[in-house]
């Protein structure tokens, strides 16, 4: 709900980098009437010259996010922060934790497992007493996963569930040196520190952990399935931990016992095979690699930097297609089929974060405070709003 002794609804801090820039494109376009928005970052001139190009008036904060007092003040002034600023482990602590203090709700892009359960540590406590609501992974890390395995499982009847899949069907769309950075970061410090390297390969490190667990692990990634070639998803085991994040939070109502996992679908035959097995080894090849100092020297020079991204045409050309198959303990299964026209990581993830902080500054929300997932904190209405873009959010029941 809004909070109106504040000066903003909405800070769109990060609003001049590539990621940011979309993000503050949509909400010119689609923020209703009266939604008071400014822009924050760490030059003032950057910032006024984005609201002309866009052509609005909206007020502008220079901040730096290593400036606690600076955060502390931002954070006081609106009721929602939206953050583009990584990799979250570097630039985030300190605008997440001013949010939790002050009472301020909070959206950010992070795919990062050591930010997020450092957070949860750290910020979890105190935003449940401020009432701010904490959102991580608003874009398409990870609101596809968290939501359609969400409104599955409300589809369903809210039973617990045996096993959940979402399968890549189609994903078209660039990487950018900002993606590249968080994941290069957080190589690193899992480098360095056992226990954040534990946080990155385990599925429940957001929770406590369920009272009770199947041995073995999530099922297959690699091979086939009803003739179809799969290969893991890169982000699955990222998204996995969201998904499981909004189980504990509802009280385990996916079920303890639930396994979920994420798969690329390659096709059939020797083509399907041989995409794969290129989507198989690329994957494990790029982690490895940035695993090993040496190598991951060698990718520096080659990968994108951070602040790049691909060009219009790329961009423009994006699209997703993503459904979740759901097994309920009892009924039928279903599936939730997710779809968007745009480019997952830019124009998608814009519109994402867009309107995750729209439902944070003006929607009825659940009374819910704490470290958050879409799904818990936003759910149908985060939906509806998609939706309302070209986003396709349905469900329906498997023959």
């Amino acid at each position: 709900m809004r909070t109106n002794d504040r000066d903003h609804d909405i800070v769109l801090l990060g609003a001049t980098g590539f990621v940011g820039r979309f993000t503050a494109e949509h909400l010119a376009r689609s923020a209703p009437e009266g939604v008071r928005i400014a822009v924050a970052g760490r030059s003032d001139r950057r910032l006024r010259d984005l609201t002309r190009e866009l052509g609005v008036e909206w007020p502008t904060i220079e901040v730096d996010t290593t400036d606690d007092a600076g955060l502390a003040r931002l954070a006081a002034s609106t009721s929602v922060i939206a953050t583009t600023v990584g990799p979250y482990l570097r630039y985030g602590r300190g605008v997440a934790s001013a949010a939790a203090r002050a009472g301020t709700s909070y959206a950010d892009l992070s795919g990062e497992s050591i930010f997020v359960a450092r957070s949860i540590r750290d910020n979890h406590d105190a935003a449940q007493e401020s009432g701010a609501r904490i959102v991580h992974s608003c874009g398409f890390d990870s609101i596809p996963s968290d939501l359609g395995l969400g409104l599955a499982h409300v589809a369903a009847g809210g039973v617990p569930i045996v096993s959940a899949t979402l399968r890549v069907r189609s994903l078209r769309g660039g990487i950018s040196g900002g993606t590249i950075d968080s994941l290069r970061q957080q190589m690193r410090e899992a480098r360095k520190d056992p226990a954040a390297r534990r946080i990155v390969s385990d599925p429940y490190a957001l929770t406590p952990g369920p009272t009770v667990r199947l041995p073995g692990g999530t099922g297959r990634g690699w091979g086939t399935e009803r003739g179809v070639w799969q290969a893991p998803f890169i982000m699955g085991a990222y998204n996995q931990q969201i998904v499981q994040r909004s189980n504990h939070l509802t009280g385990w109502g996916y079920g303890q016992l639930m396994r979920y996992r994420e798969v690329v679908a390659t096709g059939r035959g020797l083509p399907g095979f041989a995409r794969a097995a290129g989507v198989t080894l690329g994957t494990a090849g790029l982690v490895s690699a940035m695993s090993f100092p040496p190598a991951a020297a060698i990718l520096d020079r080659v990968l994108p930097a951070p602040g790049t991204g691909p060009g219009a045409e790329a961009i423009e050309r994006g699209r997703f297609v993503l459904d979740t198959d759901v097994y309920p303990v009892e009924g039928r299964p279903v599936r939730a089929h997710i779809a968007a026209p745009y480019d997952p990581g830019y124009g998608g993830t814009g519109v994402m974060l867009g309107e995750s902080a729209l439902s944070l500054a003006v929607d009825d929300l659940p009374d819910r405070a704490g470290v958050l997932t879409p799904m818990v904190a936003m759910g149908e209405l985060l939906a509806e709003r998609l939706r309302a873009h070209g986003f396709t959010l349905e469900t329906r029941p498997l023959g």
